[in-house]
């Protein structure tokens, strides 16, 4: 249990830096898909903290801390995936100037600190499927944390601000369709998780 709380709360602490970071630098840099990529952190951060805190509580609400994760993981995830693909459409029609070198950079630096998370979280994985989902989510990170990279590259290269808004729309897409995936393969598991390991 304490093994499980400290890793946790490692995660969690580490994922707080890649969140900011990639807002801030999204903010400043005018892109979306960074904001896309932050956002989707954000969402792996609140549910890092709310699996937290159920294995720091009694049995009861440690139930409804792992459906706040997986509700936090999910429905959340969508929505806020929705937004930002509505947003992108709209920096698409009217485009905003963005800075390629700051989604590229910090791009690199948050899937190199996903993949750190991601190692983390490896060892409890099979815990129960709220840390499951939390882990495979932040797997996909990785991955996910690239596409500002490539955003950015192809700003530099072309001159063309549109490469941002369209990347940040493909990851909505596949952050959408990677977590009602995940849902309808755990759906009992995620809605009444019975136990809270080893508590």
């Amino acid at each position: 249990m304490a093994k499980v709380r400290k890793l946790l709360a490692l995660a969690a602490g580490l994922n707080t830096i890649i969140f900011v970071g990639e807002m801030l630098g999204g903010a400043e840099g005018h892109s979306t898909s960074l904001i896309m990529d932050g956002v989707h952190n954000f969402s792996d951060e609140l549910a890092l903290v709310c699996l937290f805190l159920a294995y720091l509580l009694p049995v009861t609400m440690s139930r409804n801390f792992q459906r706040l994760a997986n509700a936090l993981n999910s429905i959340g995830l969508i929505s806020i995936s929705v937004f930002l693909i509505w947003q992108s459409v709209n920096n698409i029609i009217h485009p905003v100037p963005t800075i390629g070198y700051i989604p590229l950079i910090a791009g690199l630096l948050a899937a190199i600190a996903n993949w750190g998370v991601a190692r983390i979280l490896y060892s409890i994985k099979d815990r129960n499927a709220a840390i499951r989902l939390t882990y495979i989510h932040i797997v996909g990170d990785v991955y996910v944390s690239l596409a500002p990279v490539v955003a950015g590259l192809l700003v530099l290269l072309t001159g063309k601000y549109i490469f941002d808004p369209i990347i940040a729309i493909l990851v909505g897409v596949w952050l959408i369709w990677a977590t009602i995936k995940e849902i309808a393969h755990s759906h009992d598991e995620l809605i009444w998780p019975e136990h809270v390991a080893d508590q």
